[in-house]
């Protein structure tokens, strides 16, 4: 990733990143010994207040302007999505008492009362800045580190800016907590895939393992990049972990994004908060090949439609549970092991045969290794469709993909951005969407045709051939080789005149090095 400003970012996959990863570094070497784990709630946390405070402020000084008694009804913000922020929570009453040892306290009274004056953030804060173990004097420069924040920095709103800031901040703190990272965090660049690839104009959007809400921001920008309205989608999502749902609630409220986001212990499969709801849009990342997740208690759930997922592993619960939840004429996509492409184990196989006959698979996608904090366990994208044909009004554009499904083979795509870690590039991101949209006949992306090591449309007959394993290498086959303009024939007998004269060449050399070593009184 860019480390800082005037760097070349041609082909660098967040050319944005600038003065965000440097107030990373600044915020990381503040961390001292302090794991990231914890940290990451005491730096997102006042990042949170910061963001909540300069909207409150900005709208303070207009109702002031206006009619100074409006500036302390506190309906004015409701009613304009602005958090209410009593006096001695604003960031200002912070900032100037930042130095003083009782810090920590104060700011677990501003969070007690930002969210007593707002229903929504109920136990959502953290509010245990005043731990004995928390080092006061760097709260105090963490603090004076985010009031630097340029309000304007790019010619953004503070709400923009302090969202990259925060959506940066999970993503490191994601990469610093490796495999428990990944928990609460799906890199950028895969969400992108699924976010272009869907197009989630309008309508309702889930995630039924939501984790921190990338899913929802992206939905969000894809919209508003596409002339659309932050109100054009309803957004709806569950998490069972709670320091996560956390989390997300508080990302989403630094977009300014209004949503349904669910929190309960036992998670979708065993609670499913939205279960009378459909969904035009389905985004998931859920945990892969998950062995405990209590399917033994589920034998007879109306939502495994093609099959009974095995207790061993949820993978097949989890695109089950998708698909139940697709509107007539919703698509989803999902990110799952590679495994789930091709395992015959406990019944999966017949499950995936009985989705590929039903036409509930719209397409796969194979990813490169190494995106994922995670894991390095290869992963893949299903994308589900309930209704392949062009019969509703509202998908007038797309063709009949009935009988077909598209493979495309990305692993060769995306650029390393460290040691360790690959993104996917704008270019390769526009690629595969672009591929997708053409496939499915929407008319602006061009017309589609397979690509050898790419991309093939695959028909029902040739599916069940493959045995319904639906791993796109089976299907794309081999890259084609770049055509020289030289003729096949003539290209052979040059190739084996040039052998010939090598073959040549090297016994006269064998022939001269045997004399030199006769010569020495080392020949046979």
């Amino acid at each position: 990733m860019a480390k800082g400003k005037g760097k070349n970012n041609r082909g660098n996959p967040n050319p944005q990143l600038g003065f965000e990863a440097e107030l990373f570094k600044a915020a990381d070497k503040l961390r001292g010994n302090m794991e990231p784990s914890d940290y990451k709630h005491v730096a997102l946390g006042l990042i949170f207040l910061k963001y909540i405070s300069d909207a409150f402020e900005a709208r303070h000084a207009e109702l002031l302007a206006e009619d100074p008694q409006a500036a302390e009804d506190r309906d004015e913000y409701l009613a304009d999505n602005v958090f209410w922020v009593p006096k001695d929570a604003r960031w200002s009453h912070l900032k100037a008492n930042a130095k003083r040892p009782e810090i920590g306290t104060l700011i677990d009274d501003a969070m007690r009362a930002i969210e007593k004056d707002n229903e929504s953030l109920k136990g959502v804060l953290p509010k245990d800045y005043a731990r004995p173990a928390l080092n006061k004097v760097m709260l105090g420069e963490l603090i004076d580190l985010i009031s630097g924040i340029a309000l304007n920095e790019g010619g953004d709103t503070s709400r923009d800016v302090l969202g990259r800031v925060y959506e940066y901040f999970l993503s490191q703190f994601a990469g610093a907590e490796g495999k428990r990272g990944g928990e609460f965090y799906t890199p950028r660049s895969v969400v992108r895939v699924l976010v272009e690839m869907l197009e989630p104009y309008s309508g309702r959007v889930y995630d039924p393992c939501c984790g921190s809400g990338g899913m929802f921001v992206q939905s969000e920008k894809f919209v508003l990049e596409h002339g659309g309205r932050l109100g054009d989608i309803a957004i709806y999502g569950q998490e069972s972990n709670y320091t996560t749902w956390r989390l997300a609630k508080m990302n989403l409220a630094v977009r300014g994004i209004d949503a349904d986001i669910r929190w309960n212990n036992e998670g979708s499969f065993h609670k499913d908060e939205l279960r009378d709801l459909r969904f035009d849009f389905i985004l998931a990342n859920p945990p892969f090949n998950i062995s405990d997740w209590g399917g033994e208690r589920l034998r007879e759930d109306p939502r495994w439609q093609f099959g009974v997922p095995p207790v061993g592993n949820a993978n097949y619960a989890w695109l089950q549970h998708i698909y139940w939840h697709l509107a007539p004429f919703g698509t989803a996509g999902v990110v799952l092991a590679n495994g789930s492409m091709s395992s015959n184990q406990s019944g999966e196989g017949d499950i995936r045969r009985a989705m590929v006959e039903a036409d509930a698979v719209d397409c796969m996608v194979a990813l490169p290794g190494q995106l994922f904090y995670s894991t390095q366990i290869p992963a893949c994208l299903w994308f589900l469709a309930r209704d392949k044909s062009n019969g509703h009004a509202g998908k007038a554009h797309l063709r009949d993909r009935r009988g077909e499904v598209l493979f495309i083979d990305a692993r060769n795509l995306g650029t390393l951005v460290d040691r360790t870690r690959r993104e996917l590039t704008d270019a390769d991101i526009q690629k595969i969407a672009n591929t997708y949209h053409a496939w499915r006949g929407e008319k602006a992306a061009g017309q589609y045709e397979d690509i050898p090591g790419f991309c093939k449309a695959a028909t029902l007959e040739e599916i069940r051939r493959h045995g319904h394993v639906l791993t796109p290498g089976r299907y794309v086959g081999a890259e084609a080789a770049e055509d020289d303009g030289e003729p096949f024939e003539e290209k052979m007998q040059r190739l084996s005149a040039q052998w010939r004269e090598q073959q040549r060449e090297a016994a006269r050399l064998d022939a001269v090095i045997e004399a030199n070593l006769r010569g020495l009184g080392y020949g046979g």
